[in-house]
């Protein structure tokens, strides 16, 4: 017999569901925050996390428990919005789930099944898909693949490497060989470019020479390979560069896929700054050439969205964190986010603000004299034009 308990829950969850998603009355022109999350731990299936017979969970306790959802790949196929995103269970492991909605703002529903990818047997965790839809026609998965360092006696020490799947509908995936980047000893926070580039499949990386630790990484990277089934990239270039005294300081990485516009490919990426309170994670904005995407061409000054309020609490505080966005043909944009490791989150705007953002906003200059030099010449023009 099924638990009393259960439909109690279900028909909870079901409000929290249905309920409809307002913008926040919070106004800087470039872009809308919403009241709720798009999704908490509180959207996972029931029978995702308890067993419903009344005789084998008589108190209806949890069994297979979740602790957080978040950093999500984002998609539209046939008009609907879909997450893929990073479930994380009480195990500590991460799982992939994919949420649809109609709206993109609200009513995020999970299949009935999270994903279950082909395994690597040394493989310990995956984690926070970047989804691709690449014109050679399959929609590619760029993740973390997270084992255990056995050089070393520390049940603390992994290697990170970029896994790579793809499918054409989230729901058959074909595993294909981790990104092998010859220079570069670890890889997190990478992304495949959208198209072809100079005949190859291009990818930005983030170069590190430990788990944790950039070290000589010096910012986000770019290369090329020939074939994505063994993808090898012999040579990383640098594109946004980790910057002293800026939000990028500790160590940046890309995020959502790119945004083609006419006047360049535009990247949502984060940037990371160790403060008195720990490390704090924003998104910034910057964009590349269209013919030559190693190439930044412009990059706004600071930071463009950082956690707000209950944003700041939770599992890894003081943290946005972004890897999936959703261009529509009208030129909305759908930024999904997550903060402090724990919730999942929308920001809405159009491509044509966040062209003007990304191509009007001054650069930073880099020093407190020239930052005050620059801010009150635009006092100036404004008291100007106020006539005072």
């Amino acid at each position: 017999m099924i638990s009393k308990k259960y439909f109690e829950e279900l028909e909870k969850q079901e409000a929290l569901i249905a309920r409809k998603n307002k913008k926040k009355d919070l106004y800087n022109g470039i872009f809308d925050r919403y009241i709720n999350p798009v999704l908490t731990r509180n959207h996972i299936p029931l029978f995702w996390k308890y067993d419903l017979n009344e005789e084998t969970n008589p108190y209806f306790m949890e069994r297979l428990g979740v602790n957080a959802v978040m950093n999500s790949g984002a998609i539209e196929l046939n008009g609907k919005y879909y997450l893929v995103v990073r479930v994380e269970g009480s195990d500590r492991k991460s799982f992939f789930a994919v949420a649809e909605s109609e709206t993109g703002i609200d009513e995020f529903r999970f299949w009935d099944y999270p994903i279950l990818l082909p395994d690597i047997e040394e493989e310990t965790n995956v984690y926070d898909m970047r989804l691709t839809k690449h014109e050679d026609g399959y929609i590619y998965g760029v993740f973390c693949s997270e084992s255990k360092d056995t050089s070393v006696n520390d049940l603390s020490a992994a290697v990170a490497a970029a896994g790579i799947v793809r499918t054409k509908d989230l729901k058959t995936w074909e595993r294909l060989d981790n990104l092998v980047t010859l220079k570069s000893p670890q890889q997190r926070n990478v992304v495949l470019h959208p198209e072809f580039v100079k005949g190859q499949y291009a990818f930005y990386t983030r170069p590190m020479d430990g788990f944790i630790d950039t070290g000589s990484g010096g910012g986000i990277g770019f290369g090329l390979c020939k074939d994505i089934t063994h993808a090898v990239i012999e040579e990383e270039m640098i594109t946004s560069e980790r910057k002293y005294h800026t939000i990028t300081e500790a160590k940046n990485g890309a995020g959502a896929v790119p945004i083609k516009t006419e006047k360049g490919w535009i990247h949502i990426a984060h940037g990371v700054r160790n403060t008195a309170a720990g490390l704090r994670y924003v998104l910034y904005v910057f964009a590349t050439d269209l013919k030559e995407p190693s190439k930044v061409i412009a990059q706004p000054s600071g930071l463009f969205l950082a956690p707000l309020g209950e944003e700041r609490v939770g599992d890894v505080s003081n943290v946005v964190f972004t890897n999936g966005a959703i261009v529509k043909e009208d030129g909305r944009i759908f930024i999904y986010y997550a903060s402090s490791d724990t919730r999942m989150h929308v920001a809405t705007t159009t491509k044509d603000k966040l062209m003007d953002y990304v191509f009007q906003t001054p650069e930073d200059p880099l020093r407190s004299a020239l930052c005050v030099k620059q801010r009150c010449e635009l006092i100036s023009k404004n008291l100007e034009m106020l006539g005072q």
